[in-house]
């Protein structure tokens, strides 16, 4: 298979017809052989029936739907997991991402041997204030701390070769960062394209302002977890080592100043607090490491979402009925 499509969605019924006839109409204008994964991300509307439809009605389409409301991560994540293409493509379900530049990333994913393609959205229809201002700010913060050069982190519309998408895994909040996933993992070769944003045409948009909260503090999560996940005495016990000398020092100097200078009542003085406090957060940020260590050592990273439904054909995926969490029948 040429291209497994992935669209995460929640609450999209009006714009899933006019997303899936247009995909459609640009593989059969380039030949592709195809796959649209629909994910749905346990939406309230008639989103799922929609996508029911069109699995029933084309043999291209196929359809998970989570029990709840989990997160594009992990739409992401599951779409990933039963994908078949040579080359995957994720996109939003709103139309903003414009299928038309699916061929453009494709063949700039092949031709120059990329591992990720990801999309720049250079000019924005959005507000400026809530989302193009933000916006900017958080990619020169991701640039400047993983020393990569993608002008547009957060962009929907990306190209992954098949191999990318199965050797990494999405949850929480780091949809946005998976550049950086793909990157840690070994994944480095990846380049930028400038493609076309387009104007919401159905709805609103599902993303409040907490997201670059959220973003931020993913941020600064992946990035410990992408130096010290594999490692974290080196972390912990690094700073848990000075804090405790910190205290040591102050300890050893108190009681320099009772036995040797003969000063009195030195648990009267702030300082001996400081240092007993600094000893024991130090030993627990030790005891915190060495536990880390053993538990990077044993943990077996294996997120299960509750699948509540599936539409189409998942014959090749990898996944046989009865791991599918949480299916009905």
């Amino acid at each position: 298979m040429d291209i497994s499509v992935i669209v995460p969605l929640y609450n999209e019924e009006e714009s899933l017809p006019e997303l899936h006839d247009w995909i459609a109409r640009v593989m059969k204008a380039n030949g592709f052989s195809y796959e649209v994964v629909f994910v749905d991300d346990g939406s309230s509307d008639n989103s799922w029936q929609i996508v029911k439809e069109l699995a029933s009605a084309s043999p291209h389409v196929k359809g998970i739907r989570f029990r709840r409301n989990y997160g594009k991560a992990a739409a992401l994540n599951e779409g990933f997991k039963i994908c078949q293409g040579d080359v995957v493509i994720t996109m939003d379900a709103d139309l903003q991402d414009s299928p038309d530049e699916i061929p453009g990333l494709r063949n700039m994913l092949l031709d120059n041997n990329l591992d990720i393609v990801s999309g720049w959205k250079k000019k924005r229809y959005d507000s400026k204030l809530t989302k193009n201002l933000p916006s900017k700010l958080y990619n020169w913060t991701t640039r400047k701390l993983f020393k990569t050069k993608l002008h547009d982190m957060n962009c929907g519309l990306k190209a992954y070769r098949n191999e990318v998408v199965k050797n990494i895994e999405v949850y929480g909040e780091m949809h946005r960062y998976i550049p950086v996933i793909a990157k840690w993992a070994g994944f480095t070769k990846i380049d930028e394209k400038v493609v076309t944003h387009q104007k919401r045409k159905y709805g609103v948009t599902k993303f409040g302002m907490d997201r670059f909260v959220k973003g931020y503090l993913d941020l600064f999560t992946i990035n410990f977890v992408s130096r010290f996940a594999s490692r974290p005495m080196h972390f912990f016990g690094a700073l848990g080592s000075l804090i405790f000398f910190v205290g040591f020092v102050i300890a050893t100097y108190l009681t320099y100043t009772k036995f040797i200078l003969n000063i009195p009542r030195m648990t009267d003085r702030p300082l001996f607090y400081f240092g007993l406090l600094a000893m024991i957060l130090g030993t627990q940020l030790f005891l915190a490491g060495f536990l880390g260590e053993l538990i990077s050592r044993n943990n077996r990273s294996d997120r299960v979402y509750k699948i509540r439904e599936t539409a189409g054909s998942l014959n090749g995926a990898k996944k046989t009925e009865q791991e599918w969490a949480g299916v009905e029948k």
